[in-house]
């Protein structure tokens, strides 16, 4: 035994003594260790650890490097404790005696009173009882409660210590606090004190670093860093103190922060040294092997870690690391575990290291167990991983699932995983992926070449799995080639062959019939048959009501919501574009070319009902938000807006340079003739606007088309030169009655017949087609077609103001007023605003920019914008000032 230095305590002589000699009291194990040279402030977890003094216990957990100890000392060191503050470290295997030893003499040299019938431990084993209920007795006669601070409390692995401890805090009737920090959970009844509301608990979830708090501590070390950096040093550490700390010294050492970051490797920093040394080398040799084993896998099942160390005993093996904080946790209260990402760099370069060659036999094991257990993503990227490419490809394709590499959460892991596979490759399988792929990169040529290799695989095929596959990829590829024809024959063989394949295959992936429903009505749109993208379209959005169709339904509805905006009826392309960026912020898309094909729509509709301000903000999300290679459909009309916008404000060199630039752009695509000719009637609007008749006819007759669209802009532009002679073209009375031309057409065509009467000077025909015209527009409160008519509108409005009566949707322009933006007194509220409109609205409330806005709800800048829009609509107003201003009226705000 070993004399321990403690002082005798009056009384004690009348105990048995127990003579220790060796080794002396060590004060450093009541010392507060110092801070770290750079402290990063947490008050929130400070505030925390306060409130939970006014208790009898507070937990600090969490795993190695968590930074629970630095939290600890800088609460102590902060003095905001309800009474003396007592520190202990606690060293591994501390026999009982010798812990209360060391407690006694803590709270003696702290100067905390206690009663002379304590005494202290007169053995190493253990300490009687009556000691622990002397001591509850003495604390809990104490003038104020004292704050035992235990650090590494979970090195104390003995029952007695836990059992008596849990003695002296029930009995001390508030007179003890105690704050314990360790790795894992300690053996106190913790169901007693979470069931009566005695604990506080602070775990590695709220120790994690934020990536503001990472940014204080970077930039304490000197660095600055973008924006992304912190993002993907954040996304690699997991907020974890110790990593983000030993990184920081790395990147001061490194000439490049940031490229050290964008090649952060576990296992060439500081960071293997900690790991190893803390962790791994703790762990029993068996446990050593499952972690490195496992450490291929992003998640970890018991039964298939089973497998891959031919033992039957991860189940217990990894619930104990979990509850250890050895850096494995079990994920969102499932069956299966997951490593921290550090820590499985650090354990799979180890596993190549020690076991040269193992890995592509581990990695094969476990695709074929995730596969048999319908894990159809993770089995593929481990079998790619492996290098084992036909069963990788031969997977994908029989299993369906050559859709997730376009949609869904798998598509870019999918992609990178196929990433290095040669082209070599023999079979229909390895083709049909890799033409995929090319097609997903926008490479058609490289897709064309690999459907060619699977076809030259495929003529002796009977199953229809790959079949479908690459009529699926057919469809998808004619679309992104503007070949109709190819398309709509892939999209009749896929119709076909979904009939064959088994149903069960069908409902796990209901993606596929509906990309090749949407790919084959976005065809048609792009062709210019509106009626049967409408048809094909809807019959997609009705094969979209499960989960995994999310993209697919979001490409239908852009594109119906397009087919609508052509025809003038906008009430529905604004209802399907507001419901596709509904379903593409609740499916968390990034913005890509359907966000902003839902733009182009709203703003289009914007636009007709001559609110430019609110056409140009949606405009311009939506070149934001634009593929590499748009449509026809979307280019045409993109640049018919612009140039509709840009002569409004009287930019007549960018009204004419709009549809000359996507002309040009268009031109080695071979789009439909109906685009060419939409884009010389907007070059024709343009150089009306600026009052050049003849520009606009010879535009117009240098494309010459027989759609109604045509005759209507060719006639306007001689009733624009004042002929007196025009002959009126059947076309226009036969627009009348045709229902199935736009309703922006047929509006147009009775102002037409209604100016050619008016200049002829058959002033009450003028007024019947006028009257007739607002009729027909005012469904659809098509305003922009009365401003564009010119003067002689607001003439005859002021000659008979009876024909205005009931059109109060009519602008102000049109009537001859001057344009007013905004009302001047807004409407009630339309609808509700949504949770993520009201956090929007209030940070706008704030001051904060656009930027700010989208830093402090981590969401795009586009996204700000939408719901900027969105917030507008339905204040009814048309700026950020007076939306503030009207929420707070309504009491919103």
């Amino acid at each position: 035994m070993h004399n321990l230095g403690v002082p005798d305590f009056p009384g004690a002589s009348q105990r048995r003594r127990l003579e220790f000699s060796g080794d002396p009291i060590l004060a450093a194990r009541f010392s507060v260790p110092a801070p770290p040279k750079i402290l990063v402030p947490r008050p929130a977890l400070l505030d925390r650890l306060t409130a939970g003094a006014q208790g009898p216990l507070t937990l600090v957990n969490g795993p190695a490097g968590a930074g629970k100890t630095v939290l600890a000392a800088h609460w102590v060191t902060a003095g905001p404790a309800p009474g003396p503050t007592v520190w202990l470290t606690v060293e591994p295997d501390d026999a009982p005696g010798l812990f209360w030893a060391y407690v006694l003499e803590a709270l003696h040299r702290r100067g905390v009173p206690l009663p002379a019938e304590v005494g202290r431990p007169t053995r190493a084993e253990g300490v009687d009882q009556s000691l622990l209920v002397c001591l509850a007795d003495g604390l809990a006669n104490a003038p104020e409660p004292v704050v035992l601070v235990i650090d590494q409390f979970d090195a104390a692995c003995a029952p007695e210590i836990t059992a008596g401890l849990h003695f002296v805090l029930r009995h001390a009737a508030g007179g003890l606090r105690l704050v314990l920090t360790g790795r894992t959970e300690p053996l106190l009844p913790l169901h007693r004190y979470r069931t009566s509301g005695e604990i506080t608990e602070i775990r590695n979830a709220d120790l994690v670093f934020t990536p503001a708090e990472t940014h204080v501590l970077l930039r304490e070390h000197g660095l600055d860093i973008s924006p992304a950096a912190l993002a993907l040093l954040m996304d690699r550490t997991e907020g974890w103190a110790a990593g983000l700390r030993l990184s920081a010294l790395a990147m001061q050492r490194s000439s490049d922060p940031e490229a050290f970051i964008g090649g952060f490797a576990a296992d060439r920093t500081a960071i293997v040294d900690y790991l190893l040394t803390e962790v791994l080398d703790a762990l029993p040799p068996d446990t050593q092997a499952l972690l490195l084993r496992t450490s291929i896998c992003e998640q970890i099942h018991p039964a298939l870690a089973d497998i891959l160390t031919g033992r039957r005993d991860a189940d217990w093996t990894l619930a104990g690391l979990a509850r250890a904080n050895a850096f494995v946790e079990r994920v969102d209260g499932s069956t299966w575990y997951r490593l921290h990402p550090l820590f499985a760099e650090v354990l799979h370069a180890h596993l190549r290291h020690r076991h040269p060659g193992l890995e592509p036999k581990l990695r094969a094991h476990a695709a074929r167990w995730l596969a048999d257990t319908g894990r159809v993503g993770a089995a593929v990227t481990q079998a790619a991983a492996g290098r084992d490419w036909q069963f990788a490809a031969g997977h994908l394709i029989d299993t369906l699932a050559i859709g997730r590499l376009f949609t869904g959460m798998d598509t870019a892991r999918l992609r990178r995983a196929f990433s290095a596979m040669p082209e070599t490759l023999t079979g229909a399988a390895p083709a049909l992926v890799g033409a995929a792929c090319r097609l997903a990169d926008h490479d058609l040529t490289g897709c064309a070449a690999g459907l060619r290799r699977a076809d030259e695989h495929l003529g002796t095929s009977t199953d229809p799995a790959p079949h479908l596959a690459r009529s699926f990829l057919g469809v998808l590829a004619g679309r992104a080639a503007d070949d109709l024809d190819a398309t709509r024959l892939a999209a009749t063989d896929a119709s076909r062959l979904l009939h064959e394949i088994p149903q069960r295959l069908l409902e796990e992936h209901p993606e596929v019939p509906a990309m090749v429903l949407a790919g084959h009505g976005a065809a048609e749109l792009d062709a210019g048959h509106l009626d049967r993208a409408e048809s094909v379209l809807s019959a997609a959005i009705q094969a979209c009501g499960r989960p995994g169709t999310e993209q697919p339904l979001c490409d239908a509805l852009t594109s119906l919501a397009l087919v609508e905006l052509l025809r003038g009826q906008l009430r529905r392309a604004e209802k399907h574009s507001r419901r596709s960026l509904a379903v593409a912020e609740r499916s968390a898309f990034p913005p890509d070319h359907l966000i902003g094909m839902s733009h182009l729509v709203l703003a289009g509709v914007a636009a007709e009902h001559d609110d430019r301000s609110t056409a140009r903000t949606h405009l311009d999300l939506a070149t934001a938000s634009a593929g590499p290679i748009p449509a026809p459909a979307a280019a045409v009309a993109a640049a018919v807006i612009g140039s509709r916008l840009a002569a409004a404000d009287g930019d007549w060199e960018d009204a004419l340079a709009i549809p000359r630039t996507v002309g040009s752009a268009l031109a080695p695509r071979q789009p439909a003739d109906w685009t060419a000719d939409e884009l010389a009637i907007a070059e024709s609007s343009a150089h009306l606007a600026h009052a050049d008749v003849r520009a606009a006819l010879e535009v117009l007759d240098a494309t010459p088309s027989d759609r109604p669209e045509h005759a209507v802009a060719r006639t306007r532009a001689l009733l624009a030169a004042r002929h007196d002679d025009v002959d009126l073209p059947e076309v226009l009375t036969e627009l009348r009655a045709d229902k199935s031309a736009s309703a922006v057409l047929r509006v147009q065509a009775c102002l037409l017949r209604a100016q050619a009467a008016a200049q002829s000077g058959h002033t009450e025909e003028a007024h019947r087609l006028l009257r007739q015209a607002l009729v027909s527009a005012r469904p659809e409160e098509l305003c922009r077609v009365f401003v564009e008519s010119g003067p002689w509108v607001r003439q005859l409005l002021r000659h008979d103001p009876q024909l205005a009566k009931g059109h109060d949707w009519l602008p102000a322009q049109a009537l001859g007023e001057p344009r007013t933006e905004y009302p001047r007194q807004p409407p009630a509220v339309v609808e509700s605003l949504t949770e993520r409109e009201y956090q929007v609205l209030r940070q706008a409330a704030a001051m904060l920019t656009t930027e700010e806005i989208a830093a402090a709800l981590s969401i795009s800048a586009n996204t700000v914008k939408t719901h900027l829009l969105n917030i507008y609509r339905k204040l009814g107003v048309a700026r950020r000032r007076d939306a503030v201003h009207r929420a707070r009226d309504l009491k919103i705000l």
